[in-house]
C-alpha cells in the first residue's frame, strides 16, 4: 500500500500520517523533513526528488505526508490511496496557531539536525509565518484538491476525503479493511 496524505498546513497531515504507518506497521515518510535544510534553507527539485525516491525505494508500502505539488510526478507515479484531510477552515486555522504556539513556547527542533525551530516572532508576526501560509493556501488548496478528485488522470487511485477528526478516526479505526 503505497498512501500520501494531503491537506493544507496545520490540517494535521503528519499527525495521521504517522498514525497509518504505525496501524499499518508501514514506513513514515515525511516531506519537510526531506525538504528543509539548516537555517529553513529547502533543497533544490533535484536533491528533494532524489531523496523521495530513495526513501520511497526502502519498502514496497509507505505512507508520505505532505503536498509539493511539483512532486507529484514523482510520489504519485505507484500511488493506490489519497487521503485528504480536509477540516473547515476555523478547525484548520486553529490547530495550526496551536501547533506554532506550542512550537515557539518549547524551541524545539522541528527536523533533526537542521536546528529549525519555530520562534513566535516567525509564526506570528512574520511574511514566513506559518498561519499567514495556512491563510494564503486554504481556499487555493481546496480548489486544487477538488480539481483532482475529477482528473481524469487520477482516476485509477483510491481517494479518502476526511472532513472531521471524527471521520479520521474512524478511518484509522478500520484501516486494516483497505
Amino acid at each position: 500500500m503505497k498512501i500520501n496524505v494531503i491537506g493544507t498546513s496545520g490540517s494535521g497531515k503528519s499527525t495521521l500520517a504517522r498514525g497509518i504507518s504505525e496501524k499499518l506497521n508501514i514506513p513514515y515518510i515525511e516531506l519537510d523533513a526531506l525538504f528543509w535544510r539548516a537555517d529553513w534553507q529547502g533543497t533544490t527539485d533535484e536533491v528533494f526528488f532524489a531523496r523521495i525516491e530513495e526513501k520511497m525505494a526502502v519498502s514496497d508500502s509507505w505512507v508520505i505526508d505532505g503536498n509539493y505539488k511539483r512532486s507529484q510526478p514523482v510520489k504519485w507515479r505507484n500511488i493506490d490511496l489519497i487521503v485528504w484531510v480536509d477540516y473547515s477552515f476555523g478547525r484548520t486555522l486553529f490547530q495550526a496557531v496551536k501547533r506554532a504556539a506550542t512550537r515557539a513556547w518549547g524551541r524545539q527542533e522541528i527536523w533533526a539536525g537542521t536546528g529549525n525551530c519555530e520562534t513566535f516572532r516567525k509564526s506570528f508576526f512574520s511574511r514566513e509565518s506559518i498561519i499567514l501560509w495556512t491563510l494564503k493556501t486554504y481556499r487555493k488548496n481546496r480548489r486544487q484538491y477538488e480539481a483532482l478528485l475529477l482528473d481524469p488522470s487520477w482516476q485509477h487511485v483510491r481517494f479518502v476525503r476526511l472532513r472531521s477528526p471524527q471521520q479520521t478516526q474512524v478511518f484509522l479505526r478500520n484501516l486494516t479493511e483497505l
